[in-house]
C-alpha cells in the first residue's frame, strides 16, 4: 500500500504535531501541508521528511501571517493529487479532513478537533478579536460561515474517523453527523521519571494564548500569597499575565524540556485552567507522580481521576480555583505518587502506536480485501 500523510501547517512543534511525528514513526510516507516553516522544525522528525506544500506556501509573509489566508485553505488543499497513492492518512484541526481523493483510494482521518474558531470558540474569537460590529465584522463572519459550510461537507470525504479522546468524539458526531473510534494521543511517558519527594509549590507549564487560560491561574494565585506558583512558557499574553502577578508567582518564560521535567517532578501539583480536546501536560505531569488540579471540561476530564489522581474545578474562575486548591490541600497526603504515574501509563507513546496500527491496517484490509 502507498500511503500519503496529510497534515494542516507545521509552522510549530506543538501537541498536533507531536501525534503526526508518531503516526510517521508507524508510517514513513510524504507529508502533504498547506505551509512548512523549516527553520521552525530543524531538529524534529520533519527536518528530512519529504513534505509537499500548498500554493499559500508562496504568498507574501506566509509563514508569520498564514492565518490571514483562512479563506484560501480548503481550496489550497483540494488542490493535492492523490492519484498515486492508495491511502491517505490526515492529521486534521482545521482543513486538512478536507482533501480530495478517489472513490477507490481509502482516507482515515486522526482528528484532533473539528475547526475550533468556526465552531466551538466562534463568538469568543469574534469578542477577543474585537470583531462583534462593523464592516469588518460582518466579512469575517461571512467568510466562518463558509468555512463551516465546507467543513460540514468535506466531513463526508473521510472513511474512517480517529478521535483524539471521548469529548472530541462527541463533537465529531454533532457537528459531522459521523461516528469515530477514540484513540488518544501519545503521551511519551517514559520521558518523565517517578518523584514522590514534591516541594511546597505549584506549576503550570504552557504557551500563554487567551484559551488557556494562565491569566485565571495567576489572579488565583495572586488571592493567594502564601502559595507559591512557577508558570513555564510564552506567548502573546504575557505582558498581560506579568502586570497580574504578586511576588509569589515566578514567571519563567520558555523553558527547554530538562527544565520542565526538573519543575514537573518535584511541584506538589500541576494546575491547569484549560477546556483541551485533551491536554498532553496533564498526563506528563501524572508521569512524574504529580497531580492535576484541572478545570473539569474537555480532555482533562477523561486523564484525571477525581481524589485520586488530582482534584477538578467546575468553574473558570479564580474563586473555583482558589477552592479546589483548599480542597486539594486538604487530601494531597493520601495521594499515591505510584498510582498517579500508573494512570498516566494508560496514554503512552507504545499504546497509542499500537492502537493506532492495529486500526489502520484492519481498515486497509476491509477496504481493499487483502
Amino acid at each position: 500500500m502507498k500511503i500519503a500523510l496529510v497534515h494542516d501547517w507545521l509552522i510549530t512543534v506543538g501537541g498536533a504535531e507531536k501525534v503526526l511525528e508518531t503516526i510517521y514513526r508507524l508510517y514513513p510516507a510524504p507529508i502533504f501541508t498547506l505551509i512548512v516553516d523549516r527553520k521552525k522544525v530543524k531538529g524534529s522528525l520533519f527536518e528530512n521528511a519529504d513534505i509537499y506544500t500548498s500554493f499559500i506556501q508562496k504568498l507574501p509573509f506566509s509563514k508569520s501571517k498564514y492565518k490571514n489566508y483562512l479563506p484560501f485553505f480548503p481550496i489550497a488543499i483540494e488542490q493535492f493529487d492523490f492519484s498515486d497513492y492508495d491511502v491517505i492518512i490526515s492529521s486534521s484541526h482545521a482543513v486538512a479532513k478536507g482533501v480530495l481523493t478517489p472513490s477507490n483510494k481509502l482516507h482515515i482521518c486522526y482528528c484532533h478537533t473539528p475547526m475550533r474558531y468556526a465552531w466551538d470558540l466562534y463568538h469568543s474569537y469574534l469578542e477577543r478579536a474585537k470583531l462583534n460590529k462593523g464592516l469588518k465584522s460582518y466579512i469575517v463572519k461571512l467568510i466562518l460561515h463558509y468555512i463551516r459550510l465546507w467543513d460540514t461537507v468535506s466531513s463526508n470525504r473521510v472513511d474512517y474517523f480517529i478521535a483524539n479522546s471521548k469529548n472530541v468524539a462527541n463533537r465529531i458526531k454533532k457537528i459531522y453527523k459521523r461516528d469515530s473510534v477514540v484513540i488518544y494521543p501519545p503521551v511519551k511517558t517514559d520521558r518523565f521519571k517517578l518523584y514522590c519527594k514534591k516541594e511546597n509549590f505549584y506549576l503550570t507549564v504552557s504557551r500563554l494564548v487567551s484559551y488557556k487560560k494562565i491569566d485565571l491561574i495567576v489572579e488565583a494565585f495572586s488571592q493567594m500569597p502564601e502559595k507559591r506558583l512557577v508558570v513555564i512558557g510564552d506567548g502573546p499574553c504575557f505582558k498581560n499575565i506579568k502586570s497580574k502577578a504578586r511576588k509569589n508567582i515566578d514567571l519563567l518564560g520558555y523553558q527547554p524540556f530538562e527544565v520542565v521535567r526538573d519543575y514537573m517532578q518535584k511541584a506538589k501539583a500541576f494546575v491547569f485552567a484549560a477546556e483541551e480536546d485533551f491536554g498532553i501536560a496533564p498526563v506528563e505531569s501524572q508521569s512524574c507522580g504529580t497531580p492535576v488540579i484541572a478545570f473539569s471540561k474537555g480532555g482533562a476530564s477523561e486523564t484525571v481521576i477525581e481524589n485520586t489522581t488530582g482534584i477538578f474545578f467546575k468553574e473558570q474562575t479564580p474563586e473555583s480555583l482558589i477552592e479546589a486548591v483548599k480542597r486539594f490541600e486538604k487530601i494531597e497526603d493520601t495521594l499515591d505518587c505510584r498510582i498517579i504515574r500508573q494512570n498516566a501509563q494508560r496514554f503512552s507513546e507504545k499504546r497509542f502506536k499500537r492502537e493506532f496500527k492495529e486500526f489502520v491496517d484492519e481498515k486497509i484490509k476491509q477496504f481493499f480485501g487483502k
